[in-house]
């Protein structure tokens, strides 16, 4: 045992946004676009450096990003490390941790595509509020 198992672990929630965020595959351009008018790519920046998220926020980064809040305030990378690490053996149950084997019980293709979906949906959402304000500028300049 290392005197590091009785310490309190330290989560980032800023970094933890920012790894949902790349886990996911968006810029911090479109998260600023899905937050909001006063959001920018360098606020978002800003965001994903500090410790602690003010859990309003916080709260809606997650929902933009589609997690739980509790996912983002309690992820630890490490743990999630050690975890994989222990417990990954090729399915022959060699290190006896077979309770805490991951079989999935989805398609991975299927998720893949579910992902691929939500995020054209998103793109497409994006494009048309685009679109929207450029006609309206267009309008204003006739």
């Amino acid at each position: 045992m290392t005197t590091t198992d009785n310490m309190p672990n330290k989560v980032h929630e800023g970094r933890n946004i920012k790894r949902f965020r790349e886990m996911l595959g968006i810029k911090q351009e479109t998260l600023a676009q899905e937050l909001g008018e006063d959001w920018t790519q360098s606020k978002v920046s800003h965001l994903e450096t500090k410790d602690i998220v003010d859990p309003a926020i916080l709260e809606q980064v997650a929902r933009v990003l589609k997690v739980p809040v509790e996912a983002i305030k309690n992820f630890d990378e490490e743990a999630a490390i050690n975890i994989v690490a222990n417990t990954v053996n090729n399915h022959d149950n060699a290190t006896g941790n077979s309770l805490f084997m991951y079989y999935p019980t989805f398609n991975p293709i299927d998720k893949i595509v579910q992902l691929y979906d939500e995020k054209m949906a998103l793109y497409e959402r994006m494009l048309k509020e685009k679109n929207e304000l450029l006609e309206k500028l267009l309008a204003k300049k006739k």
